[in-house]
Parts: C-alpha cells; structure tokens; sequence
C-alpha cells in the first residue's frame, strides 16, 4: 500500500497570507479529522508556527477548516451568503460560538469548538435531559437579543414589515421553491412527477398560509439539530452547557420557525415535543414575551412548511445515494426513505394518495437506470431495467418493433416533469424513441388504486380494433404489451397531445364547444363499425339496461361499511332497495356498439382537425346501447342545453334507426341511473379519499350536495336530516 504524500513544510515569514492560508487548507485535506456534514467539509487540527502568528493564535491551537462541497445538492434555502458575517454579528450576545478567523471563497477557518456533538451521547429519537431542553430553549431565547442592525442585509423580497407572521411564511414557501425545487428540476423533476409532487406544489402552499398572530422578527438559526450542539468538555462555571455550530443557513424572522425547525430536525421522541414547547415558551417569555403570541395555533403551520419542504432534499439525497452504491439493500432503504418523506409531506402539500413502495421502488429505479453511465455499482442489476418480457396478447406492431420498445424504457427514467402525467389509474410518461417518428406514451398501472366502477374487456384489445376497422376514430394505437424488471406490467401508445411533448394536453373541462360536440358524436357513430366481437365475443344479445343496472347494484353492494353506513345516514337506500326502486324503469333494447364508458372531459384531448378530439382511456369500455355512451358524457362534462340538443339531433340523424329507436323516452332513464350511481361513488370517495388528487373526481366530491339532493329526488326518497359526523365532510 502506498504511503501518503508528505505535505510540504509551511511557507515562511514572507509569504502573503493568502498563500499560507492556501497551504493550510492543503494541509487539512491531507492530516485533518474529517467531519463531514451536508453543505462543507470539516476538518480539525493544529495551528503550526507561521500560521498561529498569523492568526495572532497559540501555536498548536486547533481550528476548523471548513470547505464548501462542490457536489453538494442545492437542498436548504440561504438568506445571507455570508457566514462569518452573521458569526460576527452575535459574537457580543452569544460569546462562545466560534469565530471566523479568515473567511476566502471556498473555504473558512474557523475557531474550533472543543466539545462532543449531542447526536454522539443521545442519538436521534431518544430522549434528551430536561436541564439540556432548558438550556437549548435558553439558546433560542438569547437569539432574539441580537440586533438588527447588526446582521447582514436582508435580501428584497424580504417582508417589510417584521411583525408579520404569515408574510415571512409566504415568502419561506416562495424561496423553497427558488433554491431548492427549481435549481433540481431539470435532474429530478420527473421522479417528483412520477412520485405524485406537483411543480407548483410549494407556490400552493404559500397561497394557503393563513392570517398568524403578530410575533417580532429575530435572529434564527434554522438548522438546530442534534450535530450542530456541542457539548463542552470544560466545567459549566466557565462555558455554557450547549453551543451552537454551523450558522450558515441562519435568517432572520419569525421565532416560531426557529422552534418548528428545531422540533422537527431534532427528532425528539413524540412524548417530549411538548415538555421542549413549554421550555421555549418560558425562555420566550423573559426575554422576548410577544414571540409567544398564537403559540398554540400558528406553530402548526411552521411544522407543516418544515414537512412539506424537506420532501425534496429526503427525496433528492435518497435518489443520489443510489448512484455512489446501488445494490437492493440501498435501494430498499431508498424506498423507505422516499416513503417516510412522501406521507409525512402528504397533508401540508396536498398530495393526495402516497405511492406504495412498489411504485416509489419502480420510480426510483427507472430514474437511476437512465443514468447507467453515473452509477457507481450495481451495473448488472440496472441492466435488468431495459430487458422485458413481451405479452403476445398484443402482437408486435409494425411501426414500433420491440427494439424500439427498449428505447422506450431506456427514455421513461429521464423524462422531464413536463412529460410524466399521473393520472387516476396510471402514471403515463410521455418520450421520444430514436428512429421512430412519433413520440409515444408509456403506461403504468398504479397499485391500490381503488376503481368501485369494474373493467370488462382489455384496453389493447379494443385499440387494436379500432386501429384495424375502418371507423374514423381518433384514438391512440397500442404498440406494445409487456412485463418490464421486477415484473412490471407497462402498456406502450401512441402519444395524442401537443407538438411539443413538454406541453400538458388540453382538455375541453368546461364543456364542449360546438365543432368539438360535433366531432365526438361523428366519433361515437363510428364506433359503430367496429367489429365488437373481436373483443367481446359474448356480446350483443341485448338486455344491456338491465346489465347496467345490476352493474350498479353490484357496486353498492360491495362498499365498504363505513361508506354503507353513512348512505344509510344520509337517506340513500341499501342494494335491495335501490333494486326495487330501479325496477320501475324499462329501456327499449337497441343494437349494440364498442362504448367507451367513461367519456369525462380529461379523456377527451382537443385537436386541430374534423375529428376536434382524441379519446384516450378506454379502460372501461364495453358493448353496450350507444345511447348510454353519449348520455353518461353528458353526465361527467358540463353540457350546456344548447350543445345537448345539438349532439342529440347530430346523433339522430347519423345513425340507422336501430341504433336510436325511443331515444327520447330512454335517454332520461340513463341520466337517472349516472345520477344515482354517483350519488354512491362520490360518497364513497369522500370517505375513502381515493383519487381525490384526479380533476375530475375532484370536481364531481365539490358538487356532492347537489349530487345527492338530485339522486334522492330521482328516487322519491325524503330529506332526511342526519347528525352523523361525516356528513359535513361529505357536503364540503
């Protein structure tokens, strides 16, 4: 083994400083004890001759060389650059923090704290002694002595006024976004998008700061936990008990924030957050008694910035982690991580349903796939990431051979927030494959998607024969069916939207307009054409209303109890009941046609030609009367009287008389139904929370009060008023 280089001897008497200084960070790099931390590198030790002169320091004195990380993340929000100036700053109220001795670009030294680090004797989540809460609080309390005029300036887009609690939030939320999310989009935006946080995740969180009680503005230092406490090794008489480190990321505002930051970095155990709350307080109310304004109800809303927040360095240093050494152990502890910082972040950011582990696993590797080149072991297991298996269910297609599948796959890890959409069902990653002209959409199903409404026939089946027949429908072509690395089912089609594939699609959510009307009836005449028994080869021996109503009965039937229970509060009847009221209802059979079945705003993408849309999502498909298919649009898009009446005669007029005979009298029969059904599904969201991130469900739970006043007047049911608790919460 090689002896390490012997560094050179000091410069002498006559060198300038700078090069002496120079010289000592070699020195450091080479003999120094490494301390790492997130933003720089520490390294302890000993003043020689030259440089304790030049220091005006004992030689042999030791000093912390602290070097900024080149390769450190952007992950914490900065409001002054400059360090040594806010050390300076609180030399006179806080004497026993270290002191910058020379400040250069890159690098610091600094007087060295003698001391063990509390994370050293009392690691995160145990608890810590009373006698050291006090005196933490004790620290925070002396920070609001450091006065203003004092510290650095404060950058523009501070708040003017420092009473003001909830615009020094606002603008916390605002500088999150700035220095942490924007700087990593462009690396991580599509695993965030993948992972279900939105771009302007952060830019929504400050609109939803509430008014807050007004505290004075202080000195913070932003970054109190259990590594940046130093516990001295001399006797209490002559220093403190605790001290503060690593004052880099310090501000200026909101005490609160200090605590909040504290609480959460410190992990205390969950039975001692309120004995360190208390302490604060009672340190507040000697020195600085206005800060413990609305304690008790604004400290929430700091802890929900300091969860939301944090998702993206958790996030962004677990997917790192993974290019140094990539194995399944790392991986697994990744996904764990990654987790841990979705569900805590979920709330405050409104995330909606938290991705399985299986989903954050898939995301995370297919996010260090498409960086193969980077990866620092683990070779043999990301190769396994472009390797599938083919389902021959869906045959190659002949423009989309399998090779190119690979490059489908190789592409679906680096995509771009603005190419990755998740949508009720599925995460749809939208890419661009070399050689092949069109861009295309990779399809992956999310797990424990809870969808009371059953899929009947396979959706690449039914693209495939709309591809095949010669009606004028503008849907996507499937391209490829398989099983990707660790057996993964995707779906590969062609992608419908914009030119530019960084451009969300638009979608007619407030209606149809009128040449957009009339293009989807021409679309649904179409699908007349289609052969539906390639698909569905026990179709079309009539009775699809009474089909359709079982399909209903069934749904309600197999609610969960709690949302049983609270239909029954809230008037609606049970299974049994709902059938003996439904039976009232006939509907003149039709002939049958492919339906799509869901034919809600979001699966209807606007385009620029005669056809005005493309529907995409036909998962819920099925052989059916073509009149409930324009009918349950009608249902899930808001329509006005004119453009109904508008489709009705287009469609009339274009079908054979099969297709459309009593219409008239039947069509109100299938709104009645859509109604009622929605009356269950909404509810059942309501108490479930799922898919209440997706716009269209969404819309639908916003309007449930007028949703269950119209089913219970369809089915002569009376307003029966409820004490149930959920009923609030079903009608907000």
């Amino acid at each position: 083994m090689a002896a390490p280089p012997r560094p050179r001897p000091f410069l002498g008497e006559r060198a300038t400083p700078d090069a002496a200084y120079g010289q000592l960070v070699e020195h450091a790099a080479q003999l120094g004890q490494a301390i790492s931390g997130h933003h720089n590198k520490n390294y302890v030790l000993p003043l020689p001759e030259t440089m304790a002169r030049l220091l005006r320091r004992d030689t042999g004195t030791s000093v912390t060389v602290r070097i900024r990380r080149a390769e450190v993340l952007p992950v914490v929000i900065r409001t002054w650059e400059n360090e040594a100036a806010v050390l300076n700053a609180i030399q006179g109220v806080l004497p026993h923090v270290p002191e910058c001795l020379v400040k250069r670009d890159g690098f610091a030294i600094h007087s060295y704290v003698d001391g063990v680090p509390l994370s050293s004797v009392c690691g995160n989540g145990k608890p810590v002694d009373t006698l050291l809460i006090k005196a933490l609080a004790g620290l925070l309390a002396q920070m609001t002595q450091v006065r203003r005029t004092d510290l650095p300036p404060l950058p523009k887009a501070w708040p003017t006024n420092h009473l003001d609690s909830q615009g020094f939030l606002q603008t916390l939320a605002h500088l999150a976004d700035q220095q942490i999310r924007r700087p990593n989009w462009a690396e991580f935006g599509g695993l965030f998008a993948a992972l279900g946080v939105p771009e302007d995740a952060m830019v929504r969180l400050a609109e939803r700061v509430p008014a807050m009680a007004r505290r004075p503005y202080s000195l913070l230092h932003a970054d109190l936990h259990r590594d940046n406490l130093i516990l001295p090794y001399a006797s209490a008489a002559e220093k403190p008990p605790l001290i503060c480190v690593d004052w880099e990321l310090a501000t200026y505002g909101d005490p609160l924030h200090d605590l909040a930051t504290h609480l959460v970095r410190m992990r205390y155990p969950s039975h001692q957050r309120t004995e360190v709350v208390d302490a604060w307080a009672e340190a507040m109310q000697e020195t600085r008694p206005a800060a413990v304004n609305g304690l008790a109800r604004d400290l929430r809303n700091y802890l929900a910035f300091e969860l939301a927040q944090s998702v993206y360095p958790d996030v962004m240093r677990a997917a790192r982690s993974l290019e140094e050494s990539f194995t399944q152990n790392s991986l697994d502890e990744a996904t764990l991580e990654v987790h841990r910082a979705l569900e805590a972040a979920a709330v405050p950011l409104r995330l909606g349903k938290v991705p399985s582990k299986e989903e954050i696993e898939g995301a995370l590797f297919r996010w260090l796939a498409s960086r193969n080149q980077r990866v620092g072991g683990g070779r043999d297991l990301i190769a396994q990431a472009f390797t599938w298996e083919p389902d021959r269910r869906l045959p190659e297609h002949p423009e989309f051979p399998d090779s190119a599948v690979t490059d489908a796959l190789m592409a679906e890890g680096a995509a771009p927030a603005g190419q990755v959409f998740k949508g009720t069902a599925h995460l749809n990653t939208v890419v661009r494959v070399p050689d092949i002209e069109f861009p295309v959409v990779v399809r992956r199903r999310l797990r424990g998607v809870c969808r009371r409404e059953r899929s009947f026939l396979s959706e690449h089946s039914v693209l495939r024969a709309i591809e095949e027949s010669p009606a004028q429908v503008a849907a996507p072509r499937a391209l490829a069916l398989g099983r990707g690395y660790p057996g993964d089912p995707f779906i590969i089609h062609t992608y419908v939207g914009p030119h530019d594939i960084g451009r969300p699609p638009s979608h007619p959510v407030h209606g149809l307009l009128p040449h957009e009307a009339d293009g989807l009836v021409r679309q649904l005449v179409a699908l007349t054409e289609v052969d539906y028994k390639r698909v569905d080869p026990a179709a079309g021996e009539g009775g699809f209303h009474r089909w359709l109503t079982d399909q209903l009965l069934f749904l309600v039937s197999e609610l969960p109890k709690e949302s049983q229970q609270l239909a029954r509060q809230l008037g609606l009847p049970d299974a049994d009941g709902l059938r003996q009221n439904l039976s009232r209802h006939e509907v003149t059979d039709r002939k049958p046609a492919l339906l799509h079945g869901d034919l809600n705003p979001w699966n209807l993408v606007r385009r620029d030609d005669r056809l005005a849309l493309t529907i995409i999502d036909w998962e819920m498909a099925v052989v059916g009367d073509p009149l409930y298919d324009l009918v349950r649009h009608m249902h899930l898009t808001p329509t006005r009287p004119e453009i109904r009446d508008r489709m009705f005669r287009l469609w009339e007029r274009l079908l054979p008389p099969e297709y459309t005979c009593d219409w008239r009298k039947d069509w109100r029969v299938y709104r009645w139904i859509e109604i009622v059904r929605s009356a269950y599904i909404d509810l059942d969201r309501l108490v479930t929370g799922a898919s209440l991130d997706a716009p269209n469900v969404r819309r639908a739970v916003d309007s449930y009060a007028m949703t269950l006043a119209a089913a219970k007047g369809l089915l002569g049911l009376p307003d029966r008023r409820t004490a149930n608790p959920y009923l609030a919460r079903a009608l907000v």
